[in-house]
């Protein structure tokens, strides 16, 4: 990245320095969740509920609703481990660089979430991304916007329904990382249009928020045949 800075006209040489600026924010966010992981209680809840193979049912309450976001950051990881295993040729050195801290990140949040879980994670799930191009740089933007918006939009409606504080923060640090990561890779496609209408609407100006049926619904293309019950998370 630093060759790039030097060479790149000024406009792009500023855009390249905000975004890696940008991502060591969004970097230590990612850092101070794994603290906030040692002073959160630990409690033994029955593990989620897998009598069909291919149906899923999370449990109740902040176990749930925990697993729920672990399915999340086991689908970000999963996506941009293919993009880092095998970057698109007109993928530029910065490119690399910012799409190896966003896999870093959500590795980060997943792993936390694992530990947080001790035996009430969900098994590891495949997932299926034939409705993304990832070859090409276009290809992957469109995917990363895609997930990036959709889990900001989830951990936003999920964030709420937590009733142990300790991870109500830790979410929300999360939730903080994952709405950067939206708004980079928006402007990694088009420069300047990290916050657009379709997930910020002007009317409101806040940012779009899914409950956790919608947002299992959405999830759920890329999981399939594997169906992921939610209908004990808490609504309220």
């Amino acid at each position: 990245m630093t060759d790039f800075v030097k060479t790149a006209p000024p406009a792009l040489a500023a855009a390249a320095w905000r975004r890696r600026t940008f991502l060591r924010v969004a970097g230590a966010s990612a850092a101070s969740a794994a603290l906030v992981l040692a002073g959160c209680g630990k409690t033994t809840p029955a593990p989620a509920v897998v009598v069909d193979p291919n149906l899923i049912t999370l449990q109740t309450g902040d176990v749930g609703l925990l697993n729920y976001c672990f399915l999340l950051k086991q689908l970000e990881t999963a996506l941009y481990k293919l993009v880092v295993d095998a970057y698109p040729a007109d993928f530029s050195p910065d490119d690399r660089a910012l799409f190896a801290d966003l896999h870093d990140h959500e590795l980060i949040h997943r792993q936390t979430l694992l530990a947080t879980l001790t035996t009430n994670f969900l098994p590891v799930l495949p997932f299926n991304f034939s409705s993304f191009t990832l070859t090409t740089r276009a290809g992957v933007l469109a995917a990363a916007q895609t997930v990036e918006d959709l889990g900001t939009a989830l951990l936003a409606g999920a964030l709420p329904l937590f009733v142990n504080e300790a991870l109500r923060q830790l979410l929300t640090k999360m939730l903080s990382v994952e709405a950067r990561h939206a708004a980079l890779v928006r402007d990694l496609a088009t420069l300047g249009s990290f916050a657009g209408p379709d997930v910020v609407p002007a009317a409101t100006g806040l940012n779009q928020v899914l409950t956790p049926t919608a947002g299992i619904a959405l999830l759920a293309p890329y999981i399939a045949p594997v169906v992921i019950s939610v209908a004990n998370l808490p609504t309220v």
